[in-house]
C-alpha cells in the first residue's frame, strides 16, 4: 500500500488531496459502531408505542434544528433552547436520536428519519469548525444502520433485523436508495472539505464531550427495551486523531458498508468520492 502523502505545512486535519473510495474488504482499525441491541420485534403499525417513538424522535430532531439555527448565538431571555457552540454538542444529541431509532427495531420509522438525518448532516457539519471524532462517531452509526437495513441483516452479527423476518418488503424502496446514495456522495465530499480546514482550538477541546453512550433509557424502557448496555466508549479514543493519517483513513471509510450494499441493490458503479478522483478509484458495485 502506498504511503499516505504528508502535508507540506501546518493546516487542516489532513493533507489536501482527493479522497479514495473505501476498501470495504479491509477491516477497519476503528471500533465498531456502538449501537444498542434492537428490540426483538418491530412495533405494531398504528400502536401507541409506535406513535410514542415517532413523536419522540420528531420532537428531539426539532430541538436539534432549533439549537442549530441558534448556533453561536446568545439565548434570548426566557428561551430554554440554547444554540450549539460546537459540532460535538450537536453530534451528542444525534447519538441519542439514532440509538432510539435503532432500539425501536421498526423499519417504517427508522428509514425515513435516518434518511433525514443523513441529508441534514452535510449542512450541519459545514457550519462548524472541524470535529473529526464527533463527526466520525455519528457517521459510523449511520453507516451501520443503512447497510444493515439495505441487507435486512445486521452487518456485524448477521442476525435478521426486526421487520425483515418475511423478506425485504419492509426495506428501502428504490427512491429511498437513490436518496441514500445522494446523501452518501454529498457527505463524503463534505467531510473532505470540512476536515481539511484549519481546526479551531475550542472545538478540538470540546470533542471530549461527545459520548454516544447516553441513550435515553427512559425512552428505551417505554418501547419495551431494557438492554441499553454495551454503549460505553473507551476514553483512550480521545487520542486517536492526533495525527493526520488516522483522520484521512477514517475519512476514506465514510459509509464504506453502505456503498457496498447500495451497489448490490442498484447494480451500478458508485462514483468517485471527491473531485479529481481517477477512474481506477471507483468503488465497483460488485466489490
Amino acid at each position: 500500500m502506498a504511503d499516505t502523502p504528508q502535508p507540506s505545512g501546518p493546516g487542516g486535519f489532513f493533507p489536501s488531496q482527493t479522497l479514495p473510495s473505501p476498501a470495504p474488504s479491509t477491516a477497519s482499525v476503528r471500533s465498531s459502531a456502538t449501537l444498542p441491541h434492537p428490540r426483538a420485534r418491530s412495533l405494531r403499525p398504528g400502536s401507541n408505542k409506535e406513535e410514542t417513538v415517532r413523536r419522540y424522535v420528531e420532537e428531539r430532531l426539532a430541538v436539534v434544528n432549533r439549537r442549530y439555527v441558534k448556533k453561536h448565538g446568545n439565548p434570548e431571555p426566557g428561551d430554554q433552547v440554547v444554540g450549539y457552540k460546537t459540532f460535538a454538542e450537536l453530534c451528542k444529541d444525534l447519538h441519542g436520536v439514532i440509538d432510539v431509532l435503532w432500539l425501536s427495531g421498526t423499519p417504517s420509522i427508522q428509514i425515513p428519519f435516518l434518511l433525514n438525518i443523513a441529508s441534514d448532516f452535510t449542512q450541519w457539519i459545514d457550519s462548524f469548525p472541524p470535529s473529526p471524532r464527533a463527526a466520525f462517531s455519528v457517521l459510523k452509526k449511520l453507516d451501520h444502520c443503512f447497510a444493515s437495513l439495505l441487507s435486512g441483516r445486521d452487518i456485524e452479527t448477521k442476525a435478521t433485523l426486526p421487520g425483515f423476518e418475511n423478506g425485504m418488503r419492509a426495506g428501502m424502496s428504490t427512491t429511498d436508495m437513490v436518496r441514500c446514495r445522494s446523501s452518501v456522495e454529498q457527505t463524503r465530499l463534505a467531510v473532505v472539505e470540512v476536515l481539511s480546514r484549519e481546526p479551531d482550538d475550542d472545538s478540538k477541546d470540546d470533542e471530549t464531550e461527545v459520548d454516544d453512550s447516553e441513550t435515553n433509557t427512559t425512552m428505551g424502557n417505554d418501547i419495551g427495551i431494557d438492554d441499553t448496555t454495551g454503549l460505553a466508549r473507551d476514553d483512550d479514543d480521545d487520542d486517536d486523531y492526533d495525527d493526520d493519517d488516522s483522520i484521512y483513513m477514517d475519512a476514506a471509510r465514510v459509509y464504506e458498508h453502505t456503498i457496498v450494499q447500495l451497489g448490490v441493490k442498484l447494480g451500478d458503479v458508485f462514483g468517485p468520492a471527491a473531485p479529481g478522483a481517477s477512474d481506477n478509484t471507483l468503488c465497483s458495485a460488485a466489490s
